[in-house]
């Protein structure tokens, strides 16, 4: 494999893969904040140049000192072929199969590939498909003249939670604690370290209720997907995920960033939102967090 270090042929490969969303989001996001800033000190591997068939995002070395942090041992994975899928994922120059880590991707083809080199390596596997919500071109309530029930519809919803004084807010680092004990991936010392890590790069997003704590809430982490979005149980049903996904969509595309988000398959009010604001689901998301034998 090869790392691509010149900014220029990370330019070219970003653009290359735009022809590939839904299926590149994982990788198309990751590179686009390395493009950028790049705080979470990432690197970009290719199996060719410039005709690849394989891109992996990774930590550099340095990052992954934890051998049992999953949540920075992440690499970010997009193929066109399966031919030399397993042999580069095999590779631990590619992979550290020493550690607790966790693969992300939009493709089924991984899925076999990661199980047969994880038995072949006594490595337990434990995966998560739910569906991807791409946001690739301006959802219906942007288009006003184009949809202007459905756009009322919207600020109506968002009217009525500000005359309740519900205030949006970008979330910090001293709501992290709160995001994680509410995260299904979370719950744990590791994962306030990543959430926290998110909050100080990356935009988060929230609602304050009448006490002044957030109700609402999603975070945007280092692939640029929306995750850990919660409500709290006394107020849902009263339109807060609107506000938040009104401001969270208009901000991100004002800022020209990528952005997208997965929702489990049996969550079909979630489903019916994020349809409300013209946003359909267009493939699966695969979570692989593979735990080596001496961890177990």
């Amino acid at each position: 494999m090869i790392v691509l270090c010149e900014s220029w042929k990370l330019q070219i490969l970003y653009e290359s893969l735009e022809k590939h969303i839904p299926e590149s989001l994982k990788v198309y996001g990751t590179i686009f904040n390395i493009k950028e800033k790049n705080p979470f000190n990432l690197e970009v591997l290719v199996d060719a140049w410039p005709d690849y068939q394989i891109v992996i995002t990774r930590p550099r070395k340095e990052e992954m000192k934890d051998d049992q942090d999953h949540y920075t041992n992440t690499y970010q994975i997009f193929t066109k072929t399966s031919n030399t899928l397993e042999e580069v994922l095999a590779n631990p120059e590619v992979i550290n199969w020493e550690q607790i880590f966790q693969i992300q991707g939009c493709q089924e083809i991984v899925d076999a590939a990661v199980r047969k080199i994880a038995a072949s390596k006594s490595v337990q596997v434990d995966s998560t498909n739910t569906r991807l919500f791409p946001i690739t071109v301006p959802p219906k309530f942007k288009m006003m003249s184009d949809d202007k029930t459905n756009c009322m519809e919207m600020i109506n919803m968002v009217e009525e939670s500000k005359k309740e004084s519900f205030l949006n807010i970008f979330l910090d680092t001293f709501h992290a604690k709160l995001v994680n004990e509410q995260w299904d991936y979370g719950k744990n010392e590791k994962s306030l370290k990543y959430i926290k890590r998110c909050l100080q790069h990356f935009p988060g997003f929230g609602v304050l209720g009448p006490e002044g704590d957030p109700i609402s809430w999603l975070v945007t982490e280092q692939s640029c997907e929306l995750r850990m979005g919660y409500t709290v149980p006394k107020y849902r049903g009263r339109g807060n995920m609107w506000q938040i996904g009104y401001c969270v969509i208009k901000y991100l595309i004002q800022k020209k960033v990528p952005f997208y988000l997965h929702v489990a398959k049996d969550k079909e009010r979630n489903h019916e939102l994020l349809k409300s604001f013209g946003i359909e689901d267009s493939c699966d998301w695969y979570q692989w967090k593979c735990i080596p034998k001496k961890y177990c």
